[in-house]
């Protein structure tokens, strides 16, 4: 059986840039970086990477061990997903996972990619002797998602020295505090399955429920992530978590406008509503309601926030 085509879908147009194609625009920047064959596995994709990589974005999520690595183990791993089959890589980025696809025994590789990124996921294509197939319409009545479950956790952390430095300096504060940070910190938990989401699955109200592991002060909430890829032979997965192996996701920082003092066994209990944005759907509106009643701190508040 000959190699697979990899067919490339990209996004056309330069005047009316919005907020998304600024996004997309942001994985590609390039820059140098060192690849190494044990990173990446055994493709020509290396060598020729080890002098054109991106910087930015791109160039986080391709540096991203943990993400890449696992991906790899997936599609190499459990190859019965893949021979023969018909692959839609979304976001393709680099095309490096369309390529493991390939390599896995894909017969069609459809890489679709938004940013100028996709012509050079083309090139790298190329170098990797593989053939840039035509466009086809795709009709699939079934298939799998991978990862096909994500569970998003949401806890709290003190975090004084920040907040002093960086926001309660800020003259725009207000602005500051509206806009999540999204970092790596010094752990309720949501789970979805992701092969069964439809249209607006993705706004969502969840409840939540925080209980002191000790006296301290709570300066903001933070939230990350697990993925599953439950449909391989053996279960895979990652998590974005602060106790795992940081990621090029990181964290989400949720700064709180009070400083809860809380105590030893007190909870604090809220939900979080999480939406698209209505101008911009690659914009996350977030909304917080949170209330602590306790023994030093009497607290109920709706916070705001808009992540970009």
């Amino acid at each position: 059986m000959g190699e697979p085509d990899i067919s490339f879908f990209g996004c056309d147009g330069e005047d009316d840039k919005t907020s998304a194609d600024y996004y997309f625009d942001s994985y590609s920047h390039f820059g140098i970086y060192e690849v190494s064959v044990q990173q990446l596995g055994h493709l020509n994709l290396v060598s020729f990477l080890s002098t054109y990589l991106w910087n930015g974005s791109a160039s986080e999520m391709l540096k991203d061990v943990v993400r890449t690595k696992t991906y790899q183990n997936v599609i190499y791993r459990n190859k019965f997903l893949f021979q023969n089959k018909v692959v839609l890589d979304v976001g393709a980025g680099t095309g490096i996972l369309s390529l493991f696809c390939a390599k896995a025994g894909a017969a069609h590789v459809y890489a679709v990619e938004c940013s100028h990124m996709a012509d050079m996921a083309k090139q790298i294509v190329e170098t990797n002797g593989l053939p840039d197939g035509e466009v086809f319409k795709i009709v699939v009545d079934d298939g799998v998602v991978l990862p096909d479950e994500a569970s998003l956790y949401l806890t709290a952390i003190e975090d004084a020295e920040y907040k002093d430095d960086k926001i309660e300096c800020d003259c725009i504060k207000k602005q500051a505090m509206m806009e999540p940070l999204v970092d790596t910190v010094d752990q309720k938990q949501i789970t979805m399955d992701i092969s069964k989401m439809v249209l607006g699955d993705a706004s969502f109200t969840a409840p939540f429920k925080l209980i002191a592991e000790r006296d301290d002060y709570i300066h903001a909430f933070v939230a990350y992530f697990d993925v599953s890829f439950t449909k391989c032979h053996k279960l895979m997965g990652f998590s974005t978590g602060p106790r795992s192996r940081a990621t090029h996701w990181k964290q989400t920082v949720l700064y709180l406008e009070d400083v809860l003092t809380i105590c030893e066994g007190e909870t604090i209990i809220g939900s979080m509503t999480v939406a698209p944005n209505k101008k911009n759907p690659r914009d996350v509106d977030i909304m917080v309601k949170y209330s602590l009643s306790g023994r030093r701190c009497v607290v109920s508040r709706v916070q705001f926030y808009k992540m970009r």
